[in-house]
């Protein structure tokens, strides 16, 4: 298995709070990866500094804006025979490529998403479990149609290069829902396995109320856009993700990361960075 070669590309725009911690744990990997890659998507902070402070890691850039613009930079570039897709704020535990390659010795599966856990919130522990049942739902309901989270993915290169040219380039659909749409339309099969998990910050619950509900309206969107009716069943998620978006917004402002807890103060200092939705800012 650790023949298999995999290459991890991280699409990055401003993020250097995060990438430091990211690119650590893809280095601490059990099973290192083929290559790291980088994409630096016109960053006007130190995301550029911090990836010349990991010398094994390749850094690309990309001048057109947007974030499918960025993967496909970076999907291109990479050599390994499975393709991982990640984040920059997710981290993975050292374990993550081993059991990639485990998930890929199955020669059926074409492409595979996983799991996510939360840090940079309250009660993390609820949203995990939250979360693992949402996407066991989703893995039910939408059967072969399992969209692949970007934050926590691998794609056999055969698989995207069959869907490559198909992809949409667009601003209002989520690109990695539209990649599992595109290579399931061709043939590849799609799979959801919970063992693949990944830790990523609720950012999201920052932004405004309006970029929230607009950022998971586009899951079923998405869907629609493509002509295929199953995103329907994510309404009974979406809708109460967004209503309950000003208890997200109180437990991501408020808590603090030197505690490790919820703060009062924390909440009321309001300054936690905001982070711009990928799906909507496209050239």
């Amino acid at each position: 298995m650790p023949s298999l070669r995999i290459s991890l590309v991280i699409p990055a725009y401003n993020e250097e709070g995060h990438l430091a911690a990211c690119l650590r744990a893809a280095l601490a990997q059990i099973e290192p990866f083929h290559e790291i890659i980088v994409v630096d998507n016109n960053s006007f902070d130190n995301t550029a500094a911090i990836v010349a402070q990991f010398p094994e890691v390749i850094l690309l850039q990309e001048s057109h804006q947007g974030v499918v613009f960025a993967r496909e930079r970076g999907f291109v570039a990479s050599t390994g025979s499975i393709i991982a897709r990640i984040d920059a704020d997710t981290r993975l535990p050292k374990d993550w490529s081993r059991k990639v390659r485990t998930i890929f010795t199955d020669t059926s599966i074409s492409a595979v998403t996983g799991s996510m856990e939360y840090y940079e919130i309250a009660l993390p522990k609820l949203f995990n479990f939250s979360d693992l049942l949402l996407r066991r739902y989703y893995a039910a309901v939408l059967g072969k149609h399992m969209p692949l989270q970007a934050a926590n993915m691998a794609i056999r290169r055969e698989a995207w290069q069959a869907a490559r040219h198909a992809l949409c380039q667009k601003s209002g659909v989520h690109e990695d829902f539209d990649l599992s749409i595109h290579a399931h339309q061709l043939g590849s099969r799609v799979v959801f396995d919970e063992r693949l998990t990944a830790a990523i910050s609720y950012r999201q619950a920052g932004s405004s109320f309006a970029s929230f509900a607009a950022y998971f309206w586009l899951c079923p969107k998405t869907y629609s856009a493509h002509g295929i009716k199953r995103g329907r069943h994510m309404y009974p998620v979406i809708l109460p993700l967004i209503a309950a978006y000003p208890l997200f917004r109180v437990l991501y402002r408020g808590y603090d990361p030197e505690l490790e807890r919820f703060s009062i103060k924390k909440l009321l200092q309001n300054d936690t960075p905001v982070r711009v939705n990928p799906a909507l800012f496209v050239d």
